[in-house]
């Protein structure tokens, strides 16, 4: 079987690395709030090219305390809208109702399954206050677009770059395009840890400061507490592993970009609709990290057994999307014809850095073959 993702093979690149950190952090005796997640923030900050990085539990937690802290800091108040794709993962969503926020869902471009930036204006109202943009499957929004209408409309920028650690925007990575940004280390993620684990970024010194101390019990002074917070932190023993997996994060995106690159000029059938990649800038940085390498086809289940037929195992990006999933039941009967179409067609190719050239080679010889 040639699996989808090898988390097994990924991590034994740096097995001794690895190992070596988390001695590091048994001996240090120090196990939440060090100087490994210390390192691990300052680290990543820089990575992203932004001034502050709060390390937190998970990405839901990201998003959540970034809507959270606005509403401490009086930018945003209770049913005030903010504008996300209609063909998200739910997390995208939750952080905004969870937050007494509205979510406004927009519909996705079909070609890059992408925020469409030329569908924002017409869904913004005076309560609008943000706009959510998610870099899904590793490709970053139309940003200057995005960026001119929040400018014009006075509207804070979160991104969700969940899935686009490393990514560019021009000459910039993703996690420093917006006001703020939430990023997941859940393994499977391109920056993955050995759990789980999430990170904001942001160039806003109150906002990374109230974000801090709402993820600490609402604590900004040990015993002293502002706010009425959660706990949200990311492990000494986590941070310690990404911080190992981090030096090595560009070489990860370089693989998966010979890989894609591979699926893009070898698959050659009718009855499949490759993934769209935006061009190159002026310095020939590439964007797309490719954290899902996704095709789409009509028959999209009868493919999917197919290649499970032929020993190759492949995943829904997402099989139901969140205006028709019962926990939005309110939204159920709205339409959303593109994203329903996305969802309904999309499926996620094995995608990796160590996926080796004969698994590569069958995965496309076996999509050629399909429906001939």
């Amino acid at each position: 079987m040639i699996p989808f993702l090898d988390l097994k093979a990924i991590n034994s690149q740096y097995k001794n690395e690895l190992l070596k950190a988390c001695e590091r952090v048994i001996d240090s005796g120090w196990y939440i709030h060090g100087s490994e997640c210390e390192a691990f923030e300052d680290e990543f900050a820089k990575f992203c090219g932004s001034k502050f990085c709060i390390g937190v539990a998970n990405g839901l937690d990201a998003l959540n305390l970034i809507f959270r802290a606005y509403k401490e800091l009086g930018v945003m108040s209770e049913n005030d809208e903010v504008i996300v794709p209609a063909n998200t993962y739910i997390a995208s969503i939750l952080a905004i109702s969870m937050n007494n926020l509205k979510p406004v869902l927009v519909e996705p471009n079909l070609n890059s399954y992408l925020l469409d930036a030329d569908k924002i204006e017409e869904k913004i109202t005076p309560k609008t206050k943000a706009i959510l943009p998610v870099h899904l499957y590793g490709q970053t929004c139309e940003m200057d677009k995005i960026l001119g209408i929040a400018k014009k409309y006075n509207l804070k920028v979160v991104e969700d770059s969940a899935q686009s650690h490393g990514a560019y925007f021009g000459e910039k990575r993703s996690g420093n395009l917006g006001d703020a940004s939430g990023f997941s280390f859940y393994p499977g993620k391109n920056l993955g840890a050995l759990g789980d684990g999430g990170a904001v970024t942001t160039n806003d010194e109150s906002l990374a400061n109230t974000i801090r101390a709402l993820a600490n019990y609402g604590s900004h002074k040990k015993y002293e507490n502002l706010y009425q917070g959660i706990n949200s932190r990311l492990d000494e023993i986590q941070a310690a592993m990404l911080r190992v997996k981090l030096r090595y994060l560009d070489a990860e995106i370089s693989a998966r970009r010979e890989v894609a690159d591979f699926y893009l000029n070898n698959i050659k059938n009718e009855n499949l609709i490759l993934p769209f990649e935006f061009g190159t800038n002026a310095k020939e940085i590439k964007s797309h990290v490719w954290h899902i390498f996704a095709v789409r086809a009509k028959n999209r289940d009868e493919l999917q057994k197919y290649l499970a037929k032929h020993e190759i195992q492949t995943l829904i990006h997402y099989p139901i999307p969140p205006h028709k999933q019962m926990a939005y039941k309110e939204w159920n009967n709205q339409s959303y014809p593109i994203s329903e179409q996305i969802h309904a067609e999309i499926l996620s190719l094995p995608m990796s850095g160590v996926l080796e050239k004969e698994q590569i080679q069958k995965v496309v010889e076996v999509l050629n073959s399909w429906g001939k």
